[in-house]
């Protein structure tokens, strides 16, 4: 905790960067995965292929995709770019498989009721099944935010900043102080971004509030 008080402002420099390396592949990722996770849950064969490969993305060590990225996308090792990437690899690997599923909870009647009104399978996907879908496909997401934030730190072993510039550091100097400095900046990083992004689902759901709050009148 000495080191952490001492050096305050370099290490919220750092955890800015950590929030910066970690976050950016959501986007992309999102984008991918979506509209991708879509379209595969209408196809078992093509849901089985797309889990298939999704998983075996995902087995593949980062500190081993940080070193392939660079020379296929003619970077620099330690380029920020590299880390990005390496996690909208890992980011989209799961979202891929979390959006067929949370379509999945979507009840059947609601889904009968949308194609009895005249709803095209475009114009349901959009306006019923995604939406109603959030909250089983916001755990999924709270899940690859905490792992990016983990991630990340090890992009500290190419030389890419975060926190984890403080664990090879702190072992480097021998400083054990600054491990733990390092270890409970990555925890409340990460236990602060699940929390965003529950708020976040929960803001965007208002009938999973209010269902709560009519059930709980009830009891």
């Amino acid at each position: 905790m000495r080191y952490l008080v001492e050096n305050f402002a370099q290490v919220m420099g750092i955890t800015a960067t950590h929030i910066y390396l970690a976050m950016t592949p959501l986007l992309p990722a999102l984008a991918i995965a979506i509209p991708v996770g879509a379209l595969v849950r209408r196809a078992a064969w093509l849901r089985r292929v797309t889990v298939t490969v999704a998983s075996l993305a995902y087995t593949v060590p980062s500190l081993a995709l940080f070193v392939i990225i660079p020379p296929l996308a003619g970077l620099s090792a330690i380029d920020p770019l590299n880390v990005i990437i390496a996690l909208t690899i890992y980011s989209t690997a799961l979202l891929v498989i979390a959006v067929p599923a949370a379509l999945d909870s979507v009840p059947a009647t609601v889904l009968d009721a949308a194609d009895a009104v005249g709803y095209g399978p475009l114009r349901r996907t959009l306006t019923v099944d995604l939406p109603l879908a959030v909250p089983v496909f916001v755990s999924s997401l709270r899940v690859v935010v905490v792992t990016n934030i983990a991630m990340v730190s090890v992009g500290a072993l190419i030389g890419v900043g975060g926190l984890g510039r403080l664990f090879t550091q702190g072992y480097q100097r021998d400083y054990p102080d600054e491990i733990v400095a390092g270890i409970i900046v990555t925890l409340a990083l990460a236990l602060a971004a699940d929390r965003v992004v529950y708020a976040l689902g929960r803001w965007s759901t208002p009938w999973v509030r209010a269902d709560v709050r009519t059930k709980g009148a009830g009891s």
